[in-house]
């Protein structure tokens, strides 16, 4: 078992959530630290506070030197596929090579009506999602991309200088359809995260994903699974680690445990210990 952390731009501080990623940084059992790439909050009052996914993160990198970081996870119709991908490769470098690039098919309807983003159709929502798979691979590890879907339209694009992971950074997708999502995650991903549940739930959705590698020619090992993982109410630890442990007896590589605000560092040292027990 792996653990990661994941503190969300929202409801916070850059100074309080900066601390936490130079606590967690000096921790070893804490693999990686994860943000969101939402700009409102969500699940919260929408008109609070709530800073910029990627460029919060790319700051976390600059102030970390171990932790791989992404977000969990950039809706893809919120930028060109080609300009994430410029992005994803230049954050691999300045990174150093620890970029996880984390992506869904979309889902806020609030935020992308406010903004003028067009969300569309959950069908529209999935059939670009796969279009932006494909050219993500293609400008990260291609000399040249060209493709023609519906959606996304790329003659001889460049991408240009790749970063040092090879073919490209890890594909982390996120989401838990059962026909088209999780059949984009067999094509695609390298790592898999449900947004968290049951054990029962998430073993009904590894079994789904595990189907679609089989039918695609996939070996289901090749993806990493992962979950996020909530504390109990006042932050307690106890009913985390018994959701983890319960999710490791149905195959859970990565668990993930959100952090949220106010974010304090404080938090880091008892979890620390906690999740030891369990490695």
């Amino acid at each position: 078992m792996r653990f990661g952390f994941k503190t969300s731009p929202q409801n916070t501080t850059w100074a309080d959530m900066l601390a936490v990623w130079r606590e967690a940084d000096g921790i070893e059992i804490f693999e990686s630290g994860w943000n969101f790439d939402h700009f409102y909050p969500i699940f919260s009052d929408p008109t609070g506070p709530c800073m910029e996914g990627w460029v919060t993160l790319t700051a976390l990198a600059q102030a970390t030197s171990r932790l791989r970081l992404g977000t969990l996870v950039t809706g893809v119709h919120y930028r060109h596929p080609a300009v994430l991908a410029n992005m994803a490769s230049t954050l691999d470098i300045v990174s150093g090579g620890r970029l996880e690039l984390g992506i869904g098919a979309g889902w806020n309807e609030e935020e992308s009506g406010a903004y003028g983003i067009e969300l569309g159709s959950l069908r529209d929502r999935s059939d670009r999602f796969e279009e932006a798979c494909e050219v993500l691979v293609g400008l990260l590890s291609e000399p040249t991309t060209t493709f023609e879907g519906r959606f996304y339209q790329l003659t001889e694009a460049r991408n240009e200088p790749k970063g040092p992971q090879r073919p490209h950074p890890p594909i982390c997708i996120g989401g838990s359809g059962e026909k088209r999502t999780l059949r984009t995650a067999a094509r695609f991903a390298q790592h898999w995260n449900f947004v968290g549940g049951t054990a029962a739930e998430f073993a009904r959705k590894r079994d789904v994903l595990h189907q679609h590698c089989a039918d695609v020619g996939r070996d289901p090992a090749e993806i990493t699974l992962s979950s996020h993982i909530r504390l109990g109410e006042d932050g307690e630890i106890g009913p985390a680690l018994e959701q983890i442990a319960a999710l490791g007896a149905e195959g859970l590589d990565l668990a993930i445990v959100y952090l949220a605000p106010p974010h304090s560092p404080d938090v880091l040292a008892p979890l620390a210990e906690g999740l030891a027990t369990l490695a």
